[in-house]
């Protein structure tokens, strides 16, 4: 682990373990953000969600953030990655604050960080986000998991390989009602299983080269692949300029990105996205 987590108290319990001190990490302002799609809220205001094999469910508490059914080992091996623990938020949110707007963005939802999700769901996710709105993209991925993944013991569903949704007609894809998008979908796995698009070397590729490797997918352009980039390979340099961002850059940023946000561009881009998406009169009331 980094320098940053030796700051995290982590105190074992019987349900799982507990983050303390756990700064800068709201589990709500992080999972409803608009950068992943597979976690549901329970009744208690817990998340439950998984990445790969492993489940977790999350609760913000006055004590801390309670990891439920999640041992030592999968927090060190999987979440602490995941939820990109290793980074100093603080800095990033001091230094973003020099820009009014940005100033206002952080304090609107300080609590958000950049998941670091699976390349290849990560990839699917945004193809299906295209044209769409969070409710249905969550049912399609929902369908998607349930039609093609393999099942899990406590009702969850594994996110499909690409081998095995690269065995499916696009006849097959009928069910998961994803519209233009299943035939991307089908086109993405087919090359990622071939392996002719390397999806798991894309954290480590050359900007560009990671960029023009997913922009081989068809329906795959600049916007899927920079957020296939910053939420799955942790590319944190990347910025996604979907509609709102778009409207964002035009009315509160027209000089173009500010220098306090050029060498973490990705996480603005969060920060801003959220703020205009859901603060009203963020964008001066339109």
């Amino acid at each position: 682990m980094t320098k940053t987590d030796s700051e995290i108290n982590i105190k074992k319990v019987n349900s799982g373990i507990i983050l303390c001190n756990c700064n800068d990490f709201d589990v709500a302002q992080t999972l409803d953000c608009g950068q992943a799609f597979r976690w549901r809220k329970m009744g208690d205001g817990s998340y439950t969600g998984l990445t790969g094999r492993t489940v977790c469910n999350i609760l913000q508490t006055p004590d801390g953030i309670l990891l439920r059914g999640v041992t030592d080992r999968e927090f060190e091996e999987v979440w602490y990655n995941y939820f990109d623990l290793g980074r100093d938020y603080a800095a990033i949110k001091q230094r973003l604050s020099a820009h009014p707007v940005f100033a206002k963005a952080v304090e609107y939802a300080p609590g958000i960080r950049v998941l670091r999700q699976d390349s290849w769901e990560a990839l699917c996710s945004f193809i299906i986000s295209q044209n769409n709105h969070l409710k249905r993209i969550q049912g399609i991925v929902r369908r998607l998991c349930e039609v093609f993944g393999e099942p899990l013991e406590n009702g969850e569903y594994l996110f499909p390989e690409p081998e095995a949704l690269a065995r499916a007609s696009l006849e097959e894809l009928a069910v998961l009602r994803a519209g233009f998008r299943a035939r991307y979908l089908l086109d993405a796995a087919r090359k990622v299983a071939s392996g002719q698009v390397r999806v798991q070397e894309l954290a480590k590729l050359p900007l560009e080269e990671a960029r023009a490797e997913l922009m081989k997918i068809t329906g795959v352009g600049i916007k899927v692949a920079e957020c296939t980039l910053l939420y799955g390979c942790g590319r944190i340099e990347c910025f996604p300029v979907d509609v709102w961002i778009g409207r964002a850059m035009k009315q509160l940023f027209p000089d173009g990105l500010p220098a306090c946000a050029s060498d973490c561009a990705g996480i603005a881009q969060q920060y801003i996205f959220h703020y205009v998406r859901t603060c009203p009169g963020a964008l001066g009331g339109n």
